[in-house]
């Protein structure tokens, strides 16, 4: 009997029982921890949007504004949608036990062990990565005092602008409340990269695990029915052989279905969530983009290069793993088909080929994870966003120059 502690999600239910969304314990208390991490999303995302009433309505404004907030927003949109269809991430969980406790033998269950490390080895890897971000993000706006230190200058320096992350009016002193302004910020950043390395790292698991789903079925139409064909051949019509072969194909065609099923759910559950996330991270990638490219080739605003450059390498990293995840399940699928086909399945009895011609016939059906009806989860669906990205870059550099 697998517990879901034996899934290799233990990094994964820590990180998101840190932002009040692991399924299995929701309390009173981890209700206000909900309510009060969107709180600070949601008012972060307001107090930039105010800047527009005290502020002359400008181009560069809006650019700067809309840059981050949308970045922000796609936070919110991500918490948002967890938070609502927590129930579908506990369902989720619940059918990847029971497709593990199923099965019997020891290949097959140290095959999901596999696939359940390399999950891990993803959300190890994120988590390191995203570990320097923070770091570099509590830094950046205490730079001039570390090197001022450093190099022993006896210049003095004030306060580095709050400008340099986000444009922001709180209608007090900003100088005065400027700690507990960048706490604000910096708190909401947090939230949200919290949000996004723990729920992607969780899908990343479901489809890691769908892909060690269909490599079983593969197995099973390889291995098994290689041996049971040898078989054949030697004890031609046996009966208790014909049963070995039906019972290897029964155990392969289910297990082909069960994985597209849940690698589909996966994915098909979460379909609205991802439809406002390309959205409005395509929106928000652009004006960051532009944002980054004003600040290293014209120095326009150097010392906002910062946020920008995060928030596109952010989304993009999102998009091509995300997309390159999606790429190895319907490689794996893929697999499944160049297995049967080469199967010397034509020596086996006439039932048997009509059985075979089921894993042929679905798996010549191109099987992929559809994402918001927008892109298909592949490589090329990650360029296809890319080049999207660059094509609205273009537009606001033409309409700025």
């Amino acid at each position: 009997m697998i517990c879901i502690d034996s899934l290799h999600i233990s990094l994964n239910r820590t990180l998101l029982l840190s932002i009040g969304l692991w399924p299995y314990q929701q309390s009173n208390l981890v209700r206000f921890q909900i309510v009060l991490l969107f709180a600070i999303l949601t008012t972060c995302i307001i107090f930039q949007f105010t800047a527009f009433l005290t502020s002359k309505c400008t181009l560069d404004l809006f650019i700067n504004v809309f840059s981050s907030a949308l970045s922000l927003l796609l936070f919110v949109i991500q918490y948002t949608w967890f938070h609502r269809n927590i129930k579908i991430v506990k369902c989720l969980l619940e059918q990847l036990l029971n497709i593990c406790n199923d099965l019997t033998d020891e290949n097959e269950i140290s095959i999901m062990k596999e696939y359940g490390s390399y999950a891990k080895r993803y959300t190890v890897g994120l988590m390191l990565i995203v570990i320097i971000f923070v770091f570099i993000l509590i830094l950046y706006p205490f730079w001039p005092h570390i090197l001022d230190i450093l190099l022993s200058t006896n210049e003095s320096l004030s306060r580095p602008p709050l400008s340099g992350m986000f444009v922001t009016e709180y209608f007090v002193d900003q100088k005065k409340y400027f700690y507990l302004i960048l706490l604000h910020g910096n708190a909401a950043l947090f939230i949200g990269i919290a949000t996004v390395l723990a729920t992607g790292t969780l899908l990343i698991a479901y489809l890691q695990y769908a892909c060690g789903m269909f490599r079983i079925a593969r197995i099973a139409c390889s291995y098994r029915l290689k041996q049971a064909f040898a078989v054949d051949t030697l004890r031609k019509g046996s009966l208790q052989n014909k049963n070995v072969i039906y019972k290897a194909l029964i155990h392969a065609v289910d297990m082909h279905r069960e994985a597209m099923r849940f690698s589909d759910s996966s994915i098909s559950k979460f379909k609205v969530m991802f439809f406002f996330m390309i959205v409005v991270g395509v929106i928000s990638a652009s004006l960051n983009f532009f944002r980054l490219f004003q600040a290293l080739t014209f120095r326009y605003d150097a010392e906002r290069f910062l946020l920008p450059l995060l928030s596109v390498i952010t989304y993009i990293s999102y998009i091509f793993i995300g997309d390159y995840v999606a790429q190895e399940v319907m490689d794996h699928n893929n697999d499944v088909f160049v297995t049967v086909y080469n199967i010397q399945w034509y020596t086996a009895s006439l039932n048997i080929q009509k059985m075979i011609l089921f894993l042929l016939q679905r798996s010549t059906k191109i099987f992929s994870l559809n994402i918001a009806g927008l892109i298909v989860g592949s490589l090329e669906g990650a360029v296809t966003l890319l080049s999207t990205i660059l094509s609205y870059f273009t537009v606001l550099y033409s309409i700025r120059t």
